[in-house]
C-alpha cells in the first residue's frame, strides 16, 4: 500500500501540552526534529538500541525504560567461532535509567544486573560504553556532515503513537575487550545502526526491522507494526543520502525456520536476506513479555532510488528480525 506521508523540516513537539499527539509532529524527517515530551506514566516506551557490524562481530547495545521495567542488554556475537556472550537485566520501574528527550543530544545511561550502558553525544560523534560479565565495550560512532538518518511519526490514534529514528551505517571505531582477547574495532567494514524510540505503545504489537550496510549504501525496512497507519519506516540511504520509500513493504518467512532465507517485496523493493546466525531473546514477567527472533545475514537484490535509478543491495550485511511484545 502507498502512504502520502508529509516531510517535517523543522523542530516540533511529539506531544500536546495534554499528553495527546501532536498532529503536527505526524511526518517523517531526514534529520532528528522532534522532541519526544511524553507525559506521565502508563504504556509510555523509552530506548536507545544500538547495533555495531565488524568483519569479525556483531554487537547490540540496549538502555531503556517500559514504565513498568528498565530493560538493558549487552550482546556480542564472534562471527567466526559462533560464541555469544552478554547479559540482558531487568529492573524494576526502570530505576535509574537517564534517556533524553531528543535523539543525537545529551547523554543516556543505564545499569542493573550486572550490566551497565551509556551513551554521550560529543564533537566526534556518540560514544558508546557498555559493561557486562566478560564484556566491555567502548567505541565511538561518527557523524558525518551532511548525513541523513530517517525519522518517523507512527500514529495508531491520539493516545498511542510512537517515534523513532533509524541511523544506518554511520562509522565506527573503538575496542572490545572479550574473554577472546582484545578486539580492534574500525575500518570501512565496520558500521553502527542507531534506533532510537520514544511513544506510547498498545499492549500488544508484533514488528519487523531489517537494517544493513556495506559500499556507501544502507538499507532501512521495517513492517507489521506501522501497517495501515499510513506511515512507514522504509528507506535506502546511498552516500549518506535518504531515499524514503512510501509503501508498506510486504514480508515472507519461514516461523518454523527462521534461519530460511526472508524476503521483502514492494514496487521499489525486491530483497532477499540470508541468515549465517540466530539469536533468540525472550523476557516474561507475567501479563507482559517478548520474544524476538534476530537474524545476521547478508542482503541480495535491489531498491529503487527516489530518480528512479535501481540500487543493488547485494553484498550488505546487517540483520532481519521479528519481535512479538506484550507490553
Amino acid at each position: 500500500m502507498l502512504t502520502h506521508e508529509r516531510e517535517i523540516t523543522e523542530p516540533v513537539e511529539l506531544c500536546l501540552p495534554d499528553g495527546r499527539l501532536n498532529p503536527a509532529a505526524v511526518g517523517w524527517t531526514r534529520r532528528p526534529l522532534h522532541r519526544a515530551n511524553l507525559r506521565g506514566w502508563g504504556r509510555a516506551k523509552r530506548w536507545e538500541y544500538w547495533g555495531v557490524v565488524t568483519p569479525r562481530h556483531v554487537v547490540g547495545l540496549v538502555a531503556s525504560s517500559l514504565d513498568y521495567a528498565g530493560v538493558h542488554g549487552v550482546y556480542v556475537l564472534d562471527r567466526e567461532s559462533g560464541e555469544e556472550w552478554g547479559r540482558d537485566a531487568v529492573v524494576p520501574l526502570g530505576r535509574g535509567a537517564v534517556l533524553p528527550d531528543r535523539s543525537g543530544v545529551g547523554t543516556a545511561e543505564a545499569r542493573g544486573g550486572g550490566v551497565a550502558v551509556g551513551t554521550r553525544e560529543g564533537p566526534e560523534g556518540t560514544r558508546l560504553r557498555a559493561v557486562a560479565p566478560g564484556v566491555e565495550v567502548d567505541l565511538v560512532v561518527a557523524a558525518p556532515a551532511g548525513r541523513e538518518s530517517r525519522g518517523v511519526v507512527v500514529p495508531w490514534g491520539p493516545r498511542r503513537f510512537q517515534y523513532t529514528v533509524k541511523d544506518v551505517g554511520r562509522p565506527v571505531r573503538g575496542v572490545l575487550r572479550l574473554p577472546s582477547g582484545v578486539h580492534e574495532v574500525g575500518g570501512p567494514e565496520s558500521f553502527a545502526v542507531l534506533d532510537h524510540g520514544r511513544g506510547k505503545w498498545p499492549y500488544r504489537m508484533t514488528w519487523n526491522w531489517a537494517a544493513g550496510s556495506g559500499g556507501g549504501v544502507a538499507l532501512q525496512l521495517g513492517g507489521k507494526w506501522t501497517d495501515g497507519t499510513g506511515m512507514t519506516e522504509n528507506g535506502l540511504f546511498v552516500d549518506g543520502r535518504l531515499h524514503k520509500i512510501g509503501e508498506e513493504v510486504e514480508w515472507s518467512y519461514d516461523r518454523s525456520d527462521w534461519m530460511r532465507p526472508w524476503r521483502m517485496r514492494g514496487s521499489r523493493v525486491e530483497v532477499e536476506f540470508r541468515p549465517f546466525h540466530e539469536r533468540v531473546s525472550r523476557t516474561e514477567l507475567g501479563v507482559v513479555g517478548s520474544e524476538t527472533h534476530q537474524c545476521f545475514g547478508y542482503f541480495g537484490g535491489r531498491v529503487r532510488a527516489d530518480d528512479g535509478v535501481w540500487v543493488s543491495v547485494d553484498g550488505l550485511v546487517g540483520w532481519a528480525e521479528e519481535a512479538r511484545q506484550r507490553w
